[in-house]
């Protein structure tokens, strides 16, 4: 099934396909400033959320969907992870679950450019 892209905003407002982009960007911020900026990636969860019933039926909604199901994913796992690091395994999962979500970042931002929903597998 091919979604299909809305036309661009009208208004003054941001067109729906760079407010996708600001909030992949808010979430990479977050994570690269190795969360001293984590009100970023809460920031692009939270504008997903509040842009997600906008965007439906659009291409940008499947994009929404993947940048929230990447945080609760990657913080359940961080959240083990940390639990974890008491039994001296937590370092290694939690660099597992690092590269899972820069990977899912990374995914989804490039099927954005290429104006494709984000797919985990091809």
């Amino acid at each position: 099934m091919t979604e299909v892209l809305p036309p661009e905003d009208n208004n003054n407002g941001l067109s729906m396909r760079t407010l996708t982009h600001v909030v992949y960007g808010l979430f990479a911020l977050g994570l690269i400033s190795a969360g001293f900026l984590g009100l970023a990636t809460l920031a692009a969860v939270v504008l997903a959320y509040l842009k997600r019933a906008d965007a439906a039926g659009a291409v940008y909604a499947s994009h929404f969907d993947w940048i929230i199901r990447t945080f609760w994913w990657g913080l359940l796992w961080f959240v083990l992870s940390g639990i974890a690091t008491y039994i001296f395994i937590g370092w290694i999962t939690g660099l597992i679950a690092l590269v899972w979500v820069i990977y899912r970042i990374l995914r989804g931002w490039l099927a954005l450019f290429a104006g494709n929903p984000p797919t985990a597998i091809d």
